[in-house]
Parts: structure tokens; C-alpha cells; sequence
């Protein structure tokens, strides 16, 4: 499982080296797609293969289904992790997050996303002022 928090720095040569604990998990080879909330996600090869097959089972005959395939596998790449645990990131997926030199890299379980560090600050410190509401939500739901 991917958790934790972590401050990186992307070198001009846009690589991002993946935390130490990330490594041994997320494999040789991973896939960047765009996340939600103006991040990229990474996830393993077979973490993508889950979501494809997902995403494959939903009908090409709706909109919102043919959309957001198209976002999700229209700008993914997928990527060699090198000897020291870096990953290339594309100039359009960068540009598309607004990536600078300094990034915040988290893990949400199944995934790691990736981060603008005053987008990613900014966006902790609203979901951190509502945490206690989401929470009420989610457990009307059966989830907490």
C-alpha cells in the first residue's frame, strides 16, 4: 500500500525520483496518467490493467464514458523506473499540472500522485477545514 507524504525536486531534465518506499512496489515500469484535481497519478502495471479493464466494460455509446477514457488513456504514458528510482515525466502531463522544480509526491493506496507543492498545500488545507464534515458523509454511506 502507497501512503505517506513526500517533498521532491523535478530536475531540468523533467525526472522525479520516486520515494524509497515507493520503489520496491510500484515495480520497473509504471504508468503516468492525469489524476483529478489538477495532479498526475502513477500507478503500477497492474494497477493500470485493473482500471483499463474497468474502463473497457463501460459503454462507448455514452459521452461522459467515451470522455473520460479519452482524458485518462489519451495522455498516459507508460514509463521505465530507472536504476535510481526516477521516472521521466512528459513535457505535456508536466506543463498539464503545472509542475515547477519542487513537488510534493503522496501515496493513496493504490496509487501515487503527483503535485504542484502550492497546489497540493493549498488543496490539504481546504479538504484538512472540511475533514470532519467528509467524514460525517462517508459514514451515512457506510464507509467509516
Amino acid at each position: 500500500m502507497l501512503i505517506g507524504e513526500y517533498t521532491h525536486t523535478l530536475d531540468d531534465k523533467n525526472r522525479l525520483s520516486l520515494p524509497m518506499k515507493f520503489r520496491k512496489e510500484m515495480g520497473k515500469r509504471v504508468v503516468i496518467a492525469p489524476g483529478l484535481d489538477a495532479c498526475l497519478s502513477i500507478f503500477t502495471e497492474k494497477e493500470w490493467d485493473k482500471i483499463s479493464a474497468k474502463l473497457s466494460e463501460s459503454s462507448m455509446l455514452q459521452t461522459d464514458n467515451r470522455s473520460f477514457s479519452r482524458f485518462m488513456f489519451g495522455q498516459a504514458v507508460d514509463t521505465e523506473v530507472d536504476g535510481n528510482g526516477r521516472i521521466l515525466i512528459p513535457e505535456h502531463l508536466r506543463e498539464r499540472s503545472k509542475l515547477g522544480s519542487k513537488v510534493v509526491v503522496i501515496g493513496v493506496q493504490n496509487r501515487a500522485e503527483i503535485w504542484n507543492e502550492k497546489l497540493w498545500n493549498t488543496y490539504k488545507q481546504s479538504v484538512d477545514s472540511q475533514a470532519d464534515a467528509l467524514a460525517e458523509k462517508l459514514g451515512q454511506v457506510g464507509v467509516l
